[in-house]
């Protein structure tokens, strides 16, 4: 995992990974196939918002399970706002490791403002290498305006890459993106052995350019095919009913039998 700190020099840091990139790259991947909850386009740009800011961990999971089934293979550059990093922490590589991502394929980018965040984001969508871009930013900022959201769109549809752009602390606004999303972290269900779950989420799309159908999936992250998968049905989930009585009424019941 290569990580350019926020300086003066950022882009420039950035351009020469990014040919460097370009020379080792082979032959471009296929589009992303269907998830299993609904099927994303690529080489555009999809907004991912946070349901409140105890979901900015959630947001940046989900966004960065997107890129991975949207890079097909290619490297995959993460944008962080610092800001972000400081309300929902750093990425860490054996964290990254269980999603299923080697931190080889990544090139960490972290900005101290949403301006140079955008600017990288144009810059590595427009690179032939790079098979999706995620930007993680926290809060609200005018340099997230429409002509902003036009200018990344460009940038994907130029370059090929596919732009997950997740955020925390904000509300939806318009913007050139094909989708826009709505997501929450869910409660996992405990594996065999009691071994901790995979990671869960509530993602509900709010939004498809052009219309289409919107829903609200529960779905989880399948590591090992690096994939969204539905949760498994719960065995044995549900009580009965008799047991849900209220006591008296069982008391009662029992007495007039008598």
């Amino acid at each position: 995992m290569k990580n350019i700190c926020s300086q003066s020099d950022t882009l420039v840091a950035l351009k020469s990974c990014l040919k460097a990139l370009d020379r080792a790259a082979g032959c471009r991947g296929s589009d992303a196939d269907d998830d299993g909850f609904v099927s994303l386009a690529t080489g555009v740009v999809h907004d991912v918002y946070a349901s409140a800011p105890a979901d900015a961990v959630a947001v940046n999971a989900f966004g960065l399970g997107m890129a991975l089934r949207a890079a097909a293979g290619r490297p995959i550059v993460w944008g962080l706002h610092e800001m972000m990093a400081q309300e929902a922490g750093r990425p860490h590589g054996p964290g990254l490791h269980e999603m299923g991502l080697s931190p080889r394929d990544l090139l960490l980018v972290r900005t101290r403002d949403v301006q140079t965040l955008l600017a990288v984001g144009e810059e590595a969508l427009r690179s032939p290498a790079v098979g999706a871009v995620l930007l993680s930013a926290w809060g609200e900022a005018k340099a997230f305006s429409l002509t902003a959201s036009r200018r990344l769109a460009l940038a994907a549809e130029t370059g090929g890459a596919t732009l997950f752009l997740a955020r925390a602390g904000a509300l939806p606004c318009p913007s050139a993106a094909e989708t826009r999303w709505s997501v929450a972290s869910c409660a996992s269900g405990p594996l065999e052995g009691g071994a901790p779950g995979r990671p869960s989420f509530s993602a509900t799309l709010l939004r498809r350019r052009g219309g289409g159908a919107t829903g609200t999936w529960i779905m989880e992250w399948d590591r090992e095919q690096r994939t969204f998968r539905s949760p498994a049905p719960l065995s044995g989930g549900l009580v009965p009913l008799a047991a849900q009585r209220p006591a008296a009424a069982s008391g009662a019941a029992g007495r007039r039998a008598a």
